[in-house]
């Protein structure tokens, strides 16, 4: 028996969860995965408790996370170290203090980082192309 399988994990269930925490529609989904995919494929894909390893990999690939990140996600396990780390208690250091945990919003944020990041090795390429083309062209 499998360590994903012995804490029963749904495959399926966390590419959703995690394509919603994105904003990413199941259309766009199947779109990024090619010709062959569809919008009613990805809700089948999301329904199924196993997910061939060649297509966990390219749907990880499209999301910008880990495939791992899907095989392993357990939600009842991260319900439960949540309860039991943020209890009434959480704040006992400084009680006026306000914490915003949003895993959602680091998420997105992530992803805006690695795009700005991307978009900035773009231009970089792009003047060093220049530079090139000006000391050849001297």
């Amino acid at each position: 028996m499998t360590n994903s399988a012995a804490r029963n994990i749904h495959q399926g269930r966390n590419i959703k969860r995690f394509r919603e925490m994105l904003g990413i529609k199941q259309d766009a989904l199947a779109h990024e995965l090619g010709e062959d995919w569809s919008q009613k494929k990805i809700s089948l894909l999301e329904q199924k408790e196993s997910i061939e390893e060649n297509i966990l990999k390219q749907v990880a690939e499209i999301l910008h996370i880990p495939v791992e990140a899907i095989q392993n996600f357990d939600e009842e396990q991260a319900v439960n170290i949540i309860s039991n780390t943020f209890g009434d208690n959480a704040c006992v250091g400084n009680p006026n203090s306000t914490f915003n945990f949003n895993p959602i919003t680091e998420l997105k944020q992530l992803h805006e980082d690695k795009m700005a990041l991307y978009e900035r090795m773009l231009k970089e390429k792009d003047e060093m192309i220049a530079r090139l083309e000006k000391l050849i062209n001297k």
